[in-house]
């Protein structure tokens, strides 16, 4: 065994959490800078031990987990600003080369044409909607009222 790897397993060695193998030992019997490490790392544990533990402040659990939140919450803001900065720039990059094809096959004067009968069509379907839509304002009225009193009747009333 190397002086790097016991190096690794000092802590847990000297917490209790790890067991001496025959390897480790022998390295350690063999090394006085393993050694050393690992009784200066025994040396603060059981200082540690003798400590009491400091008793937390009753906002302690509060903060903290404000704080996770608020932290959490920064990450998902960045990871949703890069996605929709991602989604943009495909968006962007996919109209770029649609109106390139576009361009480039001539067919856009056809779809000038395609624009205008469009427009036209809206303008028919207004002219036929625009003297029925106070008919269709008040029965939308008329239906948020229903609903409202419905809302009203089965809300819940506290004893």
């Amino acid at each position: 065994m190397f002086c790097d790897e016991i190096l690794e397993l000092i802590e847990p060695i000297a917490a209790g959490d790890l067991a001496l193998d025959g390897r480790m030992s022998t390295h350690l019997a063999s090394c006085a800078g393993c050694a050393a490490a690992l009784e200066s790392a025994r040396g603060i544990e059981r200082a540690l031990q003798t400590r009491a533990a400091p008793r937390p402040t009753p906002q302690f659990t509060a903060r903290i987990m404000s704080r996770l939140r608020r932290d959490r919450w920064r990450r998902e803001q960045f990871l949703d600003a890069g996605f929709n900065l991602a989604i943009g720039l495909v968006l962007f990059s996919v109209v770029v080369a649609a109106w390139l094809l576009l361009y480039r096959s001539g067919l856009t004067g056809v779809g000038q044409q395609a624009v205008d009968l469009l427009n036209a069509a809206v303008v028919n379907v207004a002219r036929r909607v625009v003297p029925s839509l106070p008919l269709y304002v008040e029965a939308a009225a008329l239906l948020a009222i229903a609903l409202g009193v419905w809302w009203w009747a089965e809300r819940d009333i506290p004893p």
